[in-house]
């Protein structure tokens, strides 16, 4: 293993058990004794700067800077760590603003688009709640030309080009004046080939309201949430960032999980076994660091195996590639058995779109234009 990705994995390593140590159920706050993730600190503190500044940068990649700072903080200061807690309150301070930023920018798009009849809903982005993605994704209803208007329009905003992956996928992503994250919008469709139409509905039709900062968004029930998170983790990227693990480890903890509503929203498009393994997989991850998640017996039956697990490799917790490939082709059964036209002629085309963004990646050091 190279020595930058030894690195990166230990500080993701070190992350994992900041999240999972130094939060209690929900992940709302700090918990009150920190004690477990002292010895984290004394690791972070002998970190030089270049070696801080990649710690950032992991979990930045990971989307859990806020909430892995406010340990470190409040630990710091439990400590009277000075030089630590002054190292943490620029960048804590940084990232809320970036945010709230990106949060106000976000609610009169998603209000524009609703006043046109193009019905929204807000996806993935505030599940990491109090840390935020580097981009902001919506679903809607409504359709391109409309969607395109408003922002083009309204918003100024910018259409950036479309990779063979977007114009599958049916999505598009917009750039706007001052905002440096891009506003990625999925029209009619989810999936990593646009194959559900049926499913993509139910993200509308049940989705509740979410109060940030003084805005209401509209976004996914908790089943849909985990829904689209299988879609994209299990069944397009095949790895985990570490925000993943943490926001479903609070949404299980909670027990705002319907599985049986779960399971019929999984069932539309062929994807049980690719949520079950999803929701165990982050079961394991949260007990190797620290965390405690208990899913349903029958829903650890429907995995793919017991024994799954992620494993770190670059920059993200990657997902085996046999489960990975199982679990596609189980879905491509499910809509030949159902005669699902769509997913039978779409899913298809996405082993050669993997292999032809992987020679890209290769060549070039980007799949720029075709994922």
């Amino acid at each position: 293993m190279p020595t930058g990705d030894k690195q990166k994995h230990k500080h993701l390593a070190s992350l994992s058990r900041l999240m999972f140590k130094g939060y209690s159920a929900g992940f709302e706050s700090p918990t009150e004794d920190l004690r477990p993730v002292y010895p984290e600190l004394e690791c972070i503190s002998a970190l030089n700067e270049n070696e801080l500044a990649e710690f950032v940068h992991v979990a930045d990649l990971h989307h859990v800077t806020v909430r892995a700072l406010q340990v470190v903080e409040k630990a710091a200061a439990c400590l009277e760590n000075q030089s630590l807690r002054h190292w943490c309150e620029p960048l804590l301070a940084s990232e809320r603003q970036r945010i709230a930023r990106a949060i106000d920018a976000l609610a009169p798009i998603c209000d524009a688009l609703d006043a046109t009849g193009c019905k929204v809903t807000v996806i993935k982005s505030l599940d990491h709640w109090p840390d935020l993605g580097s981009d902001l994704d919506l679903y809607t209803t409504g359709n391109a030309e409309t969607v395109s208007r408003v922002m083009c329009g309204e918003f100024k905003a910018k259409m950036e080009p479309r990779s063979w992956g977007d114009r599958l996928a049916n999505k598009w992503n917009f750039s706007l004046p001052n905002l440096p994250e891009l506003i990625e919008i999925h029209v009619g469709y989810l999936g990593q080939a646009g194959e559900h139409k049926a499913m993509a509905r139910r993200v509308v039709e049940r989705s509740v309201t979410k109060d940030l900062n003084g805005h209401k968004f509209r976004v996914p029930a908790p089943e849909e949430r985990i829904v689209i998170s299988t879609l994209q983790r299990i069944y397009r990227h095949f790895y985990f960032r570490l925000c993943d693990m943490t926001d479903f480890a609070s949404l299980l903890q909670s027990g705002a999980v319907n599985f049986s509503e779960l399971r019929r929203a999984a069932d539309i498009g062929g994807i049980w076994a690719g949520v079950a393994t999803f929701l165990l997989l982050v079961e394991k991850y949260a007990a190797e660091y620290g965390g405690s998640v208990d899913i349903p017996d029958h829903v650890v039956a429907s995995a793919y195996s017991r024994d799954v697990r992620v494993h770190p490799r670059g920059d993200f917790l990657r997902v085996p590639m046999l489960p990975a490939a199982s679990l596609y082709g189980t879905q491509l059964l499910n809509a030949s058995r159902h005669r699902d036209l769509r997913a039978m002629c779409r899913l298809p085309l996405l082993p050669p779109l993997a292999v032809t963004a992987l020679l890209a990646y290769r060549l070039t050091g980007s799949d720029k234009g075709v994922w």
